[in-house]
């Protein structure tokens, strides 16, 4: 990130803007790298002006994700697929060559080395705010953060972006770049934060969340409802359920409260207010947020808050110059395509889990079979079979069903919970056959799903474990 900043300034960002209010060592940075000669310098300068556009906020950000996304010093390879890249990342094509030949030129890791104790200050001097802003939320939703499961949330100190606060989320990769310069913009940090727990839980529980939008319906439409939420139901609710929880975080009267979900109504986040209603159930409660979701998610009455929702008069737009200059910006993951988009198969399927946890398997069973007779494919209901054959006892029909959740053209591959959980299954099946070669290959496979539910991904490691623990039996 330094070295594309630094590139950046020296290219010519931001070279007509005063540095009256800049921190000094911004201010004398540009200063040094405006001055800097070479045939390196001269090739970032033209490609700066071959991609320059005229919104310098959108120029800036297109560097930063470069910077996220990038790799070390001194090629900065691109750490990700260029199908996972972010849009704005492609814009800059053979920018790591560029940059590469400028590091090595202009010596930025000598100049990293003599900036470097700036930094380590800044770092110093919020890390126990930061620590324990976390510890705090993360101890609210009860949730632990475990970096094995591949998805990251990092806070980069680089004080030469300025004073804008970037967040960005790239897949299940989560970043703040802040200025370090400026004192913790704790509300910034706590919304990225859980944007980064509780983003998933929509999509891992994306059936139970359908039941809840004829309410998103109502409200897509709204003049201040962010426009990269209107058409994207899962982040929208995800959106709405972290500013329910920030609500319990601040430090807010009860009016002061009121006026805040007043607030959110007129701007279109209307399931704000039920779910911090709900959120009072939370806490007397003792799972994980990953495992009450479904409980919070279904104390929505829907039927009540479409009602609620058309008697809301809608704020109007936000003019330009007067909105938040903190930006958020979000490449959300693609919404799993595996629940229909059809109210009577989404309360069917609804239904059959709910059987599943009343334990009446011939209930479920006939849920999820009303699914299949419109949608022979649909991988929920399958795999809301295979629940049942679990339930039977049935292992001949659950390997059948778990088998074809996971390989050949019906495998979930749209639907990380059911092709992760179905390979746990398959293995734990595999397991009590004694075949331990198989079971071993599904408990693996399990972890290699990408965007698989914690628990799933729990219990594979746990049944790797205890299949290495096990001697293999003996060979007659």
């Amino acid at each position: 990130m330094f070295t594309t900043m630094c590139a950046l300034l020296a290219a010519g960002f931001e070279a007509e803007i005063s540095a009256g209010n800049w921190s000094a060592f911004r201010s004398q940075m540009r200063d040094r790298l405006q001055h800097q000669e070479g045939p390196a310098v001269e090739a970032l300068r033209e490609f700066y002006q071959a991609h320059r556009v005229r919104d310098e906020g959108l120029m800036l950000s297109r560097y930063l994700w470069f910077g996220l996304v990038s790799g070390a010093a001194p090629d900065f390879p691109l750490t990700l697929r260029r199908d996972e890249l972010p849009p704005e990342v492609l814009t800059l094509e053979g920018f790591s060559e560029i940059l590469s030949n400028y590091y090595k030129e202009q010596q930025i890791g000598v100049l990293w080395r003599q900036a470097q104790p700036i930094y380590s200050r800044e770092i110093s001097r919020l890390h126990d705010e930061i620590a324990q802003l976390l510890f705090v939320t993360s101890g609210y939703l009860r949730e632990i953060d475990d970096a094995s499961r591949g998805r990251t949330f990092a806070i980069i100190i680089e004080p030469l972006v300025g004073r804008i606060t970037n967040v960005r989320n790239f897949g299940d990769h989560y970043a703040i770049v802040l200025s370090g310069t400026e004192e913790l913009p704790v509300d910034v940090v706590r919304h990225a934060y859980l944007h980064y727990l509780l983003d998933p839980l929509p999509l891992q529980y994306s059936h139970v969340v359908a039941v809840k939008k004829p309410v998103f319906e109502k409200v897509a439409t709204a003049p201040r409802l962010q426009a990269a939420l209107k058409d994207d139901f899962p982040s929208y609710f995800a959106e709405c359920a972290v500013r329910a929880v920030e609500l319990k975080l601040k430090r807010m009267s009860p009016g002061e409260r009121d006026a805040a979900l007043q607030r959110a109504d007129e701007d279109g986040y209307v399931l704000e207010r039920p779910l911090f209603a709900g959120l009072a159930k939370f806490e007397q409660s003792e799972p994980s947020m990953k495992l009450y979701f479904p409980d919070w998610v279904r104390s929505i009455d829907a039927v009540a808050e479409v009602k609620r929702t058309s008697a809301i008069q809608f704020a109007a737009a936000v003019p330009a110059q007067e909105a938040d200059p903190s930006e958020e910006v979000v490449a959300r993951r693609a919404t799993p395509v595996t629940v229909p988009n059809d109210q009577e198969a989404i309360a069917s399927l609804t239904e059959g889990e709910r059987r599943i946890a009343e334990r009446n398997p011939r209930a479920a069973e006939a849920a999820f079979r009303r699914v299949l007779a419109k949608y022979p494919d649909q991988v929920r209901a399958w795999y809301g079979l295979g629940l049942v054959a679990l339930m039977d006892h049935d292992g001949s029909r659950a390997k059948e069903v778990f088998g074809r959740l996971t390989t050949g053209e019906h495998a979930a591959t749209q639907d990380p919970l059911v092709l992760t959980w179905s390979h746990v299954y398959l293995a734990r099946i595999y397991l009590g056959d004694g075949d331990q070669g198989l079971a071993k290959t599904q408990f693996q496979a399990a972890l290699d799903v990408q965007g698989g539910p914690d628990q799933a991904r729990q219990a594979a490691q746990r049944g790797l474990a205890d299949v290495a623990s096990e001697k293999p039996a003996a060979r007659p």
